[in-house]
């Protein structure tokens, strides 16, 4: 079975309407994947993040977030049945284009991801 994800304009105005048009999605979610765990490898990326959250996450601190995000990296082969439940927390949005992928991260999922990860909810059963 294949699967793939198709641009809007596709869908809306036919093939050839965009440069894009439709990608295999494996190849989307690997990269999607890859560029997250890049995110919990580099703290200036946690530390723009986290003064974003800031505001939404008065009880986590920056700290926690960047240990949390440090400790996931090195469990995430281990995740199989969290691994889409941490990506929808931490992925608002994936951006297509003919130059590359352009990840969003939610900046409540970074808080709450902290939480479960500081209170032993993932990577307990790995």
């Amino acid at each position: 079975m294949y699967r793939y994800y198709v641009s809007q304009t596709v869908l809306k105005h036919g093939a050839g309407s965009c440069p894009v048009g439709r990608v295999p999605a494996g190849e989307i979610e690997t990269a999607v994947i890859d560029q997250l765990r890049a995110v919990f490898r580099q703290p200036e990326i946690v530390a723009g993040t986290w003064k974003a959250a800031s505001a939404h996450a008065e009880d986590i601190s920056e700290a926690d977030a960047r240990m949390a995000l440090q400790q996931l990296d090195p469990l995430w082969d281990e995740l199989f049945a969290e691994q889409a439940r941490v990506v929808a927390l931490l992925v608002g949005r994936v951006d297509i284009g003919v130059d590359g992928l352009n990840l969003r991260l939610r900046i409540d999922g970074l808080a709450g991801l902290s939480r479960e990860m500081l209170d032993g909810d993932i990577g307990e059963a790995a």
